[in-house]
């Protein structure tokens, strides 16, 4: 095992993210467990002898108390795992005014990223983002992220999840040289109650598939299984055991089978799209 490591896992009091933070607890690392639930997320903690903190993504003003408690109580953050997120029905928008899927599976971990971007550069930290295959994300256009036209919630989630992967793109292209490492990752079909909020036609019919034993064995594997990368991915050492800047499926590194998770141009504009977005909340640096 790598040495010991402070490790914040958003999304943590359920699903991938619990199953990944009890393992790196056994493994003897320092893990945050962060969640949306107080009491989940405090349960997920309590089990742990961990330290716990609450936030919502739906809010912004979350976001930025998070990351000022962690820059408080964690002067060295080694790995940052940007796993919170979820699949949505109907289309609603935030107090924050932005699309639901769009802030809480990219605006709002770009914006903590962000604003703990100084203490993860001072740790050489790794930065870890769970997306998904990708494979059917339709095109994003940087002009309507809000999805104010033509909106259909897996849509909304497609293009969130491979937004993730042009943020890790970027965020590798602008700061490894500073000694930051990135990567995404796809964990697979995972048993959770991650569509639990849902009113997708599809989604929901993966979901109640995933309850019958027989057909949820064969279609999803377990909250531990989906967590293997994250686990692998924070404990090993960038460069050595993966390479920087990549997307994962089963501890491999792969190509995204879409060819939008391939444009450095794409990348860039939504960074400046999304900075431009978040312009009142960010530092002006970076």
């Amino acid at each position: 095992m790598s040495d010991t490591k402070v490790i914040v896992v958003t999304g943590a009091s359920d699903g991938i993210g619990a199953a990944a933070a009890r393992r790196l607890h056994t493994d003897g690392h320092t893990v945050v467990v962060v969640g949306r639930s107080a009491q989940k997320t405090r349960a997920v903690a309590a089990e742990l002898g961990a330290d716990s903190f609450v936030a919502d993504f739906t809010r912004l003003d979350d976001i930025e108390r998070l990351a000022a408690e962690l820059r408080t109580a964690y002067p060295r953050i080694d790995v940052l795992v940007n796993n919170a997120g979820g699949v949505f029905g109907t289309r609603t928008k935030t107090v924050d005014g932005f699309e639901k899927t769009f802030q809480v599976n990219h605006l709002a971990p770009f914006l903590l990223t962000r604003l703990l971007l100084d203490t993860l550069i001072a740790s050489r930290a790794s930065v870890l983002q769970t997306s998904s295959t990708v494979r059917f994300a339709k095109e994003i256009d940087l002009d309507d992220l809000d999805h104010d036209h033509a909106y259909d919630p897996v849509h909304a989630y497609g293009a969130s999840k491979l937004e993730n992967i042009l943020f890790t793109t970027e965020l590798h292209r602008r700061h490894h040289a500073d000694g930051l490492s990135t990567a995404c990752f796809y964990p697979g079909n995972v048993r959770t109650n991650f569509a639990s909020d849902t009113t997708s036609t599809i989604m929901r019919t993966v979901r109640f598939l995933g309850t019958k034993p027989v057909i949820g064995n064969l279609l999803l594997s377990t909250p531990e299984q989906g967590a293997d990368q994250i686990v692998w991915l924070a404990e090993g050492v960038p460069g050595t055991d993966w390479r920087p800047g990549a997307y994962y499926y089963k501890r491999k590194d792969v190509q995204p089978k879409n060819p939008q998770a391939l444009d450095t141009d794409l990348a860039r504009g939504l960074w400046e799209r999304s900075e431009e977005l978040l312009a009142a909340r960010l530092p002006q640096s970076a």
